[in-house]
């Protein structure tokens, strides 16, 4: 059996509040706060880069867990493209910083989906390979650099905020077991939301930079939403069910969902579409959205909070720009080695 052994998060100290959302994107505050659900929000100070933020939450992990760093077979890092270089491999940092000489290293990226994606590689890599035993997925956000609040097209991404996670994944433990994976992909909203300068399309000039047009930006919003809004809900139910199907449990058996930060209202369909009430999941309105970190926050916050038992069936749940969708089964606490 696989199963996670060590959970770690880093949280910059620095916060940006509703109020100051709404003064710099010229909205009012109740709409930040009930609309967007945000009453304040993770920001990274300046020395809060997203790889050194992925060193300090995997060892906590590894604290947990109680390995030596050189019993890391592999290191995966899950943070954003946006770190301190580009054309950079941060797993191989991690791995320099943590002293795991023994682990080899690479990067995975799907957005906001990467967390979900990278626990079914890193799963499927234990399964195939004899000699990986130990895996560590870490990773570091801090994407609200690139959100420029003037622009309306973004306010979907007003919350996005700072931090890092990071899980541990050993073979042969007895307790909470990493079950079976669901993902959904949908390329037609592939390009609706890029930085659309930087890449070989549009090169950087010093133009492009002093424009400040080196941040996100939703190409046609009109047509995503109109594209977008009922797929989204609907394939994360999908995900989360299909998920749950292919570990042999059904939706009344779900205890806890990991989700991400996203509007209110959309969170409590969820919650309501499955039968669950607010109590079993966390609403991140503290936090804002730290991209593929909110899922392992939110099961980090939720253990913290007494709120996970042995038993406990558990999603964690995610849908990241490009589009994709994903959800994994964790049955939480002890249980028999397989």
């Amino acid at each position: 059996m696989i199963g996670i052994t060590g959970l770690g998060v880093y949280l910059p100290e620095e916060r940006m509040t509703a109020a100051q959302i709404a003064h710099l994107a010229c909205i009012p505050q109740h709409i930040v706060e009930t609309k967007m659900g945000i009453e304040e929000k993770v920001i990274a100070g300046d020395d809060d880069h997203p790889v050194e933020m992925s060193v300090k939450a995997a060892r906590e992990a590894i604290q947990e867990a109680q390995i030596n760093p050189k019993a890391i077979d592999v290191i995966i890092y899950i943070g954003e493209e946006h770190k301190e270089y580009p054309l950079w491999t941060a797993a191989i940092k991690i791995q320099e910083e943590l002293g795991a000489v023994n682990a080899w290293a690479f990067d995975v990226q799907l957005r906001c989906g990467t967390a979900i994606m990278a626990i079914k590689v890193a799963k499927s890599l234990m399964l195939a390979d004899d000699t990986i035993q130990t895996v560590l997925l870490a990773g570091g956000y801090r994407n609200h650099d690139l959100i420029d609040y003037k622009n309306d097209r973004t306010r979907f991404m007003f919350n996005l905020g700072a931090g890092a996670g990071a899980i541990l994944l050993e073979k042969n433990t007895n307790q909470n077991a990493v079950l079976e994976t669901h993902i959904i992909t949908d390329g037609s909203f592939s390009e609706d939301v890029v930085v659309p300068v930087g890449g070989t399309k549009q090169p950087l000039t010093a133009e492009i930079l002093q424009q400040g047009l080196y941040r996100l930006d939703v190409l046609d919003p009109d047509g995503m939403k109109a594209r977008l809004e009922q797929k989204s809900l609907d394939n994360f139910l999908k995900v989360i069910r299909s998920s749950l199907e292919k570990s042999g449990f059904q939706e009344q058996q779900l205890s806890y969902v990991a989700m991400l930060h996203m509007k209110k209202s959309a969170h409590d369909f969820v919650l309501q579409s499955l039968g669950l009430q607010p109590e079993h999941s966390i609403y991140l309105s503290k936090y804002g959205h730290i991209g593929q970190i909110d899922q392992i926050l939110s099961l980090y916050l939720a253990r913290k909070e007494g709120k996970l038992h042995d038993g406990a069936i558990v999603s964690l749940v995610s849908a990241g720009i490009g589009y994709a969708w994903g959800a994994v089964t964790i049955e939480w606490g002890q249980r028999s080695v397989d």
